[in-house]
């Protein structure tokens, strides 16, 4: 019997919600998605936690890449790193940037082919290859963002403040719009091997509407 051919899948380029603008506000609706998931504290540029986060879900990702390809003949590219951000005081994502004040979770795209158990599969073959420090910490978790508006964000990661302000006190406000949930971002670029100045970060908001009787929009 002939071997089942491999199919190559590229859901960067297949699924709602990993392209944006530059510049541009958009309103997109997304379905409930599945990740692999560690949660976290502490500033990310020097939060040991984050790097073990980091360190750990991308080799799972690999393996169950791995699993993918040797059990159902998709053969998918590992999606980008993304992460999820909050704070008691927004502001220090938006002025004081005060990096250790925030929280997070670490989260990358699990297939919807893939099973639980495949994930538990390629956490074994991830944990037999080296140390991942936050394995045991490692969740699958469901999200379901809905209604969300997001943007391209080109450059420094410290740059999107006045990004996210803008989002915040104008965009919102003139859509008649008011978050729903923790801020969302998803890298696009790699920031070992591209310039500060050359990041592409997609910055997403979930949303639900304004009340327009009890809570009126002025243009």
């Amino acid at each position: 019997m002939a071997p089942t051919p491999v199919v190559k899948v590229d859901l960067r380029r297949e699924l709602v919600g990993y392209r944006a603008r530059h510049g541009r506000f958009d309103l997109v609706t997304l379905p409930p998605r599945r990740y692999l998931a560690v949660d976290g504290a502490g500033d990310p540029n020097t939060s040991t936690a984050y790097a073990d986060a980091v360190s750990t879900v991308y080799p799972v990702a690999y393996s169950l890449k791995a699993v993918g390809r040797a059990r159902y003949g998709r053969d998918h590219v590992v999606m980008p790193l993304e992460a999820q951000w909050w704070a008691d005081d927004p502001s220090v994502f938006t002025t004081r940037r005060d990096k250790a004040s925030w929280r997070w979770t670490v989260l990358l795209l699990v297939p919807d082919w893939l099973t639980d158990d495949d994930v538990a599969e390629a956490c074994a073959a991830a944990a037999a290859k080296g140390r991942r420090p936050a394995l045991e910490a490692l969740r699958v978790v469901t999200l379901d963002e809905g209604l969300v508006v997001q943007t391209l964000h080109v450059g420094p990661y410290d740059d999107e403040g006045p990004v996210l302000a803008q989002l915040h006190d104008e965009v919102l406000p003139a859509r008649g719009l008011r978050p729903t949930g923790h801020h969302h971002e998803v890298y696009l670029g790699d920031p070992r091997r591209s310039a500060p100045q050359r990041l592409r970060t997609i910055l997403r908001q979930s949303v639900e509407h304004v009340d327009v009787a009890s809570n009126p929009v002025v243009n």
